[in-house]
């Protein structure tokens, strides 16, 4: 698909945008080769323990859709700008990162940010098309891991599918601007801490919440990483929308 420049920034391929739907999500993650024993569920309430109790647990990552207003660039920008070149690869991440160079694709990115890190990475079949798409990747700098995705039709046919459906019509044209943003947060195995994960940013973010043995990404630090998002809008826009990445229930 063609390439377009959104805000300053270039990208080398456009998709459709992605309804943040757990039905589109589990279609994209089952055709890149994800066990169905893994699904996203809507979380429809962070602060209402009865309606938290109904998400199925552990969640193993989350999967956030906030406005990206004029207060999400401004933080991004500015906490960017402490940020040197990231060149992590292979072992030496603290958190998988995919650099997103497809515009609108953040929804892919942010499934992917979730799926290919443990533990929910353990779910991935062998001989997939995401297995090889990780084994391709895994040992690249950020920049030629983005080339990894780019290079897959099998990627840029399953996306597009589940784009086209859905409960909202996709824009009319695939570089159209939309209003929100996804973002993930999952907890690293090694250092036990919650990261924020988005392909637009310079690289993995330490929030510095550090869960204990046990704690999933729906405990009280994981949650207050989804609350300062929201901070960031001060009640200005309360369009956000979250899933959990969980094993399915029988």
């Amino acid at each position: 698909m063609p390439s377009t420049v959104k805000n300053g920034k270039f990208y080398r391929q456009t998709f459709f945008p992605l309804e943040a739907n757990p039905v589109v999500f589990n279609e994209v993650m089952q055709g890149l080769g994800v066990a169905s024993s893994l699904t996203f569920v809507d979380v429809l309430s962070i602060d209402d323990p009865d309606v938290l109790a109904w998400v199925p647990r552990p969640a193993l990552a989350l999967v956030m859709v906030c406005p990206d207003s004029p207060a999400y660039k401004a933080k991004r920008r500015e906490l960017d700008s402490q940020k040197g070149e990231y060149t992590g690869k292979g072992g030496e991440e603290p958190a998988i990162w995919w650099r997103q160079t497809i515009y609108n694709a953040c929804g892919l990115y942010g499934l992917l940010h979730a799926v290919t890190n443990d533990p929910a990475r353990r779910y991935i079949q062998k001989g997939s098309i995401l297995d090889g798409l990780l084994e391709r990747g895994i040992l690249l700098a950020p920049e030629e891991r983005a080339l990894v995705l780019e290079g897959s039709p099998e990627l840029e046919k399953i996306h597009t599918a589940a784009a086209l459906k859905g409960d909202t019509a996709p824009p009319e044209h695939e570089d159209d601007e939309v209003d929100g943003h996804y973002i993930c947060f999952v907890r690293s195995q090694k250092d036990g801490h919650v990261y924020l994960l988005d392909g637009d940013r310079k690289g993995p973010l330490d929030l510095g919440i550090a869960l204990k043995e046990g704690e999933d990404m729906l405990s009280e630090g994981a949650l207050e990483a989804v609350r300062s998002q929201i901070r960031l809008e001060d009640g200005a826009n309360v369009n956000f929308n979250l899933m959990a990445l969980v094993e399915a229930q029988d």
